[in-house]
């Protein structure tokens, strides 16, 4: 089980209802931010969940209003006794903007370890899930993510058997591990059928819509986009500044597919955007426009 909650749904400045962006997403005891714009802290605590468990940090880019809320947060992670190290990715220069903004905050009781992204894909491989990043079109470097959870094939008591795998071994041989009993190595794929569907999010903002956010979207069960805009007067104001809107969102989301959209980085003039999604509905159906807090859990299938 995935759990998401948009921490923030705002672009460029915070507004009284409206904190700028942030995802937060918790598996298996880490929890993962994307994105920590100011406010973060504040819907972090609304949200009741916690700073000590985040393991990894990743940015799409470096404005303002996705990584001003960073330095509060290593301070407060510091002060919750953290000392198991801290993870950031980010575009080249990651070490450098962090270090910078760390002016403010230089003393903390963990280390920080930095993963820079480069070329038109990452992948990272973790304890349990994957992060895919992937290049954006915005008018500074710019990534989108996917997070990944594989899910092993189902036990097969009977494959076990015929290939004459013993029985102490199964259970450690169903988690993945390799054995070896007796001098001879048990691999895994003697136990188990082919590979299920996993868990996929997709989290992409700050980007004009491009071939490649369709394919790195295809068939997630969650793709949370920028849509900076819905009014139809903006078009020429979101190919202008390299932003998108939310019909552009939906379009995207039509050729990837997912199970759900959710649409997030409203510009500040944009107050109501429900408003817009009929629009919005009648090119992808299973949208929504996305609000802070707004949460979910993301399940393996049956």
């Amino acid at each position: 089980m995935l759990d998401v909650c948009l921490l923030g749904t705002g672009g460029m400045m915070p507004l009284p209802y409206r904190r700028l962006t942030s995802l937060m997403l918790r598996y298996n005891g880490s929890s993962i931010l994307i994105d920590c714009g100011e406010g973060t802290q504040v819907a972090i605590k609304e949200k009741g969940w916690s700073f000590k468990p985040i393991d990894i940090i990743c940015f799409t880019h470096y404005h303002a209003d996705h990584i001003s809320g960073l330095p509060g947060l290593l301070l407060t992670m510091g002060n919750a006794e953290r000392t198991e190290p801290l993870i950031i990715i980010g575009p080249r220069g990651i070490e450098q903007v962090v270090n910078a903004l760390r002016v403010i905050a230089p003393e903390l009781p963990f280390p920080i370890e930095f993963m820079e992204l480069k070329g038109q894909t990452c992948s990272f491989r973790f304890n349990g899930f994957q992060i895919e990043a992937f290049r954006a079109t915005h008018n500074i470097v710019c990534y989108g993510y996917n997070v990944l959870i594989p899910r092993a094939g189902k036990f097969l008591p009977e494959k076990a058997a015929e290939n004459k795998v013993p029985m102490k071994c199964w259970s450690r041989l169903q988690k993945g591990e390799l054995v070896e009993e007796d001098g001879i190595l048990y691999t895994p794929d003697l136990v188990l059928g082919e590979e299920r569907k996993g868990i996929k999010l997709t989290y992409c903002t700050d980007s004009r819509p491009t071939p490649l956010i369709a394919a790195s979207a295809k068939d997630a069960d969650l793709m949370i986009c920028e849509g900076m805009y819905g009014e139809a007067e903006k078009e020429a104001k979101a190919e202008a500044y390299k932003h998108m809107t939310f019909y552009e969102a939906a379009k995207l989301a039509r050729m990837a597919q997912p199970k759900e959209l959710w649409l997030t980085h409203y510009s500040p003039s944009l107050v109501r955007p429900e408003e817009y999604m009929d629009r919005v509905r009648s090119i992808f159906p299973a949208a929504k426009a996305g609000k802070d807090l707004m949460s979910t859990e993301l399940n393996f299938e049956d």
